[in-house]
């Protein structure tokens, strides 16, 4: 249960685009008029907005998929802000509520009927050839892929100082234990406890390759050093692309805080989960 004392501020990100998200933030809205909770809203795309309105805000919630989710995610990163996600999108691997039960959340929401579970992120540090170096965090993963055209990828993966794999693929996934769930466990990567701390280093479309996928500590740091192909990106939690050149490196390690989720009483564990979502584990 989580331990303060009368909720005041409840912020809410949704998919502009997506009727349901939008009748689910007007729903939100009266609801807090009613229980006399502040509340602001934001689309998913207004990230510095998103974070702006933060301070004071003693939970997120998320009206949409998984891809709105991890917007918002963007939005806390760094913050010890908590992160809620009502699905409203099709899978909604990310979200622990769906859309039926937006007046049930706010209700356990308002009465303290939950807790946090920290998910660790990725901090992607980008080196380019001319010297500039850019840092970027994700929660799900870090994707370095060929682009438009085409054309595969020469890539040197590297764990910490020890060369792992040199790779002729569209690209490698390094994801987070949370994010396994997702690109990286349909290019064939394993699914790994959420709270586990942990990269996966997953290639994609990979040819000729013998190591296909391998799990390693979070205390490690993954390099993918583009070695041939023009057209290569590496992209951030799917939405924020930035263009690579040979020679360009992305390492990725675990970054200093994490994303907290929100775990509502009662939520159905993380397996069961897994199951009702996309019928991996027999019943």
């Amino acid at each position: 249960m989580c331990d303060d004392v009368g909720m005041r501020r409840f912020g809410f990100v949704y998919n502009p685009t997506n009727d349901l998200a939008q009748e689910a933030w007007d729903e939100a809205a009266g609801w807090c008029a009613a229980n006399g909770v502040e509340c602001w809203g934001h689309a998913a795309e207004e990230v510095a907005a998103v974070r702006s309105a933060l301070p004071g805000t003693e939970v997120l919630i998320s009206f949409g998929g998984d891809g709105t989710f991890l917007r918002a995610a963007s939005a806390v990163a760094g913050t010890a802000t908590p992160l809620l996600g009502v699905n409203l999108g099709k899978i909604g691997f990310l979200a622990r509520a769906e859309a039926f039960q937006v007046e049930a959340t706010l209700d356990a929401l308002h009465a303290h009927r939950w807790t946090t579970q920290p998910r660790m992120a990725l901090r992607a540090t980008i080196h380019h050839g001319d010297g500039r170096t850019e840092q970027l965090d994700a929660l799900n993963d870090v994707v370095v892929a060929r682009g438009r055209l085409p054309r595969v990828l020469r890539l040197d993966v590297a764990v910490g100082e020890s060369h792992l794999a040199t790779y002729i693929a569209d690209g490698v996934i390094v994801s987070s234990p949370t994010g396994s769930t997702g690109y990286s466990f349909s290019a064939g990567g394993p699914i790994l406890e959420p709270t586990s701390r942990n990269l996966i280093v997953t290639p994609i479309a990979a040819y000729l390759a013998t190591l296909r996928s391998v799990t390693v500590s979070a205390t490690q740091t993954v390099t993918c050093t583009i070695v041939q192909g023009e057209d290569a990106v590496v992209s951030i939690d799917g939405w924020i692309d930035q263009p690579l050149k040979i020679g360009d490196r992305v390492s990725v390690t675990e970054a200093e805080q994490p994303i907290n989720f929100v775990e509502l009483q009662g939520a159905a564990p993380f397996w069961d989960l897994v199951r009702q979502k996309v019928d991996l584990l027999p019943r």
